[in-house]
């Protein structure tokens, strides 16, 4: 491979060790140093590169936390401003001491192995640093994703943070439900279970009703909430579907609220007081 398309495969940015064991030479890493910056030595970076990645790996760390949820796949809707850097335990060293005056926030103990050739943390890193450091509209929606789409164990997590006498973030992971399916519903969830347990009712996610289907949610028995994605009525026939799934709810005696998540993310207050209008409606009915 031409050892600048190499570099842009990384993201733009490299150690010499990295792409010496990739498979440059230390002639290309020469010649690639004529046609690329080096910000610092050992470091190889071109114009368009990645300043993630660049943050990372000129102050030997690793993005981690909310800075490598994307990269993971994970669930998260707004990207932090500042980098979240992750550093091997007891590495208190010049460069992240320059990295917390540059505005970036420092997780330090990193105890799973790093990707092999980009600078992120591992996965379980990433999310034991949200855990830590996220507010829970955040933390909770990632760690939920991390379990079902990466496998992480839910016990794992709990018995690391149980070792480590964490509390307040067990409590945090404890409210991560496997039942949703996406980000809006991770978040809109967060909303409802204390409006729910306020009003002694259940939220069930997911649930499956004969005749219907299965909803987004069910709340004290007939209120279904959906929360609907941007691929929502594309088409003639899944709007068509969805007119008769609404029907027949309604014929059921069900209510039902739809939401588009820029309402959850925007606009929670509306979405908490509405279902809180539909609830107390039919109880105190």
């Amino acid at each position: 491979m031409d050892p600048l398309q190499l570099l842009d495969s990384l993201g733009g940015v490299a150690r010499a060790s990295t792409l010496l064991e990739a498979g440059l030479s230390s002639n290309d890493l020469a010649s690639l140093a004529r046609r690329v910056r080096r910000p610092k030595r050992g470091v190889y970076a071109t114009a368009d590169c990645r300043r993630d990645f660049l943050a990372a790996i000129m102050r030997n760390s690793v993005l981690t936390c909310a800075s490598a949820a994307r990269d993971h796949g994970l669930w998260i809707r707004v990207q932090p401003a500042r980098h979240h850097l992750g550093c091997g335990h007891g590495h208190a060293n010049g460069s992240l001491a320059l990295a917390s005056r540059l505005d970036a926030t420092i997780h330090r103990g990193l105890r799973y192995q790093p990707h092999h050739t980009l600078p992120l943390a591992a996965v379980e890193d990433v999310v034991l640093h949200a855990l830590r450091c996220l507010p829970e509209q955040a933390a909770v929606p990632l760690a939920a994703s991390a379990i079902k789409l990466h496998g992480l164990r839910f016990e794992f997590l709990e018995e690391d943070l149980t070792a480590r006498k964490s509390g307040r973030v067990l409590q945090t992971l404890r409210k991560v439900d496997l039942r949703v399916e996406s980000l809006p519903e991770a978040e809109a969830l967060l909303l409802l279970l204390p409006l729910a347990e306020a009003l002694g009712v259940d939220v069930e996610p997911q649930a499956f009703i004969p005749g219907i289907g299965r909803v987004d949610f069910l709340i004290a028995g007939f209120l279904i909430i959906e929360i609907d994605g941007v691929a929502f009525h594309s088409d003639r026939t899944s709007m068509l579907r969805d007119r008769e799934r609404d029907n027949s709810a309604t014929l059921s005696g069900y209510v039902k609220l739809r939401y588009l998540p820029d309402v959850i993310w925007n606009a929670p207050e509306r979405f908490v007081s509405e279902v809180t209008a539909a609830l107390t409606g039919r109880i105190r009915g």
